[in-house]
């Protein structure tokens, strides 16, 4: 049965930046580590070192996973909104060009889960 709307959704989003005190939410995800079923979000201070990022709220997310520990950053894979991307970890979040609401995928080759099994 088709559905019809009744009227215009026309009002501001509750997840703008402004609604969020200075910070910019970010989404992470790693992939082939399905452990994890969806991406994590942070609320990040544009000032955050990113080596910060990956050392506290990423490391906290994703740090019960035994690949986690024997990750080299140097060699991850990263995208942001689906193209490619190469952070900087001495830079801050602002100075990665990452903004409210990115979304942030990474790959660390040769660890691809526990076992192998993308788990």
């Amino acid at each position: 049965m088709p559905v019809n709307a009744v009227a215009d959704y026309d009002f501001p989003a509750n997840d703008r930046e402004e609604n969020f005190h200075g910070a910019r939410v970010i989404y992470a995800g790693w992939d082939k580590h399905l452990m994890f079923s969806s991406p994590y979000a942070w609320p990040l201070p544009p000032d955050l070192p990113f080596a910060h990022f990956l050392a506290g709220p990423l490391a906290e997310a994703f740090g019960q996973h035994p690949d986690f520990a024997k990750i080299d950053w140097s060699q991850a894979i990263w995208t942001k909104n689906g193209e490619a991307f190469s952070p900087d970890l001495d830079k801050t979040i602002a100075e990665n060009g990452l903004i409210h609401k990115d979304s942030l995928r990474f790959e660390t080759p040769g660890l691809d889960g526990i076992g192998g099994q993308f788990i």
